[in-house]
């Protein structure tokens, strides 16, 4: 294969890998929300997890996973929704931040949408303030509206200190 032939084939996946964006796809409450691939380490089944004493509402507790000590996050009171009924297990998302692993419980996860980045809108005034917060911007699929949630604002735990 002659080198031009593989340098415009390199520069073409840049130029697609560019135009879309990867999310793994959640469902809390029935809504829709989407996280980077990239920021996911691991999708699990309902776990076992151990309270911490003292935790704010937002911490489930933490988890095992091969080793390493894993906090779980509830993402239903960040949200400010309902807890979820003991019935259902729910699902979590592994993702890093600051170099610490974390859990973001989820009712269950649905699949990896990749999505054109021109779609990519700012979040509309009409979404839920707190849901604002969280968001880094949504997409209107067909029948659904993915918000996409910005990790990094929803694990910073010094945003609601004092409230």
């Amino acid at each position: 294969m002659s080198k031009s032939v593989v340098v415009s084939s390199q520069r073409a996946l840049r130029e697609v890998s560019a135009e879309t964006q990867d999310y793994v796809t959640m469902f809390i409450d029935r809504q829709m929300f989407g996280v980077p691939v990239l920021t996911v380490q691991d999708v699990l089944g309902p776990q076992r997890i151990t309270r911490i004493p003292l935790a704010p509402p937002e911490v489930a507790g933490s988890l095992n996973l091969r080793g390493r000590i894993v906090t779980a996050i509830d993402v239903r009171p960040r949200l400010g929704l309902a807890k979820r009924s003991t019935a259902e297990k729910g699902m979590s998302v592994v993702v890093e931040f600051g170099g610490e692993l974390y859990s973001l419980n989820v009712d269950s996860v649905g699949e990896v949408l990749s999505l054109p980045a021109a779609a990519f809108e700012r979040n509309p005034p009409t979404l839920d303030p707190l849901w604002r917060e969280y968001s880094a911007g949504i997409y209107r699929l067909e029948n659904k509206l993915l918000v996409v949630l910005d990790v990094a604002r929803l694990l910073d735990f010094t945003r609601n200190e004092g409230n």
